[in-house]
């Protein structure tokens, strides 16, 4: 594979992202005019949040808790299965199986609070969603339109992105620094493939010798115009 092949590939990709994050901005903008959209999506993704974070809590409460019934148990199972007849470690099994029933029942308490959370961010979630669902029915189907859009189009990233990654592989360190340099320079568009014996981004007449050169497996071809790295088939 010749050196501006992997490169042209990669810029395929990146394209794809910028038209992708420009359209996502686009949207942002026309639903941030909305102040009351805005407000409702903000109590939403706060909601949600909320509620992530309140399941997590409890999930952490309930692992605490169920812990600490198996340590109860263990340390019951010893002072009452008969192994142990020293009456000071008797006395002290019984001091511990007391000290992990008291812990126990603060760590059960911490449940039920956890729980109590849990149903009040769903309840808060749900009322939101409702909100959300009124504010966009009211608004009609573009503002509704726009929010499916940006969450296709948020999906669609993160393929892109996994596609950039294995795009990245066979390209040098000295080469990945060549192309995001162009493209920064060059609007984007940092390899321009030769099309018609000629620069695809500026039109420049490209010679047979200089065509060979661009499909080099090593280095780099550049248009002698404006400057592209130049990708031919």
């Amino acid at each position: 594979m010749s050196a501006s092949l992997g490169l042209y590939r990669l810029q395929q990709v990146d394209r794809q992202i910028d038209r992708a994050q420009a359209r996502l901005e686009a949207i942002r903008k026309t639903l941030e005019n909305d102040t009351e959209l805005k407000a409702a999506l903000t109590r939403m993704e706060t909601a949600q949040a909320n509620h992530h974070r309140a399941l997590h809590e409890l999930k952490f409460t309930e692992t605490e808790a169920e812990t600490q019934k198996i340590k109860v148990e263990q340390t019951e199972a010893s002072l009452y299965g008969g192994g142990v007849k020293n009456p000071k470690e008797l006395q002290d099994l019984q001091k511990d199986v007391e000290s992990l029933k008291k812990h126990l029942a603060t760590l059960e308490e911490r449940e039920l609070e956890a729980m109590i959370g849990t149903d009040s961010a769903a309840d808060e979630l749900q009322t939101a969603k409702t909100d959300l669902d009124g504010i966009q029915s009211r608004l009609g189907n573009e503002h509704k339109s726009l929010i499916e859009e940006r969450s296709a189009l948020a999906r669609q990233l993160e393929n892109l992105t996994e596609e950039r990654e294995a795009a990245l592989s066979p390209i040098s360190v000295d080469q990945l620094r060549i192309y995001e340099d162009l493209r920064r320079q060059k609007r984007g568009v940092a390899v321009a493939e030769v099309e018609d014996d000629a620069c695809a981004a500026c039109g420049t007449t490209i010679n047979a010798a200089v065509q060979q050169s661009a499909r080099s497996q090593k280095s780099l071809i550049h248009c002698p115009s404006c400057g592209r790295i130049l990708f031919a088939n």
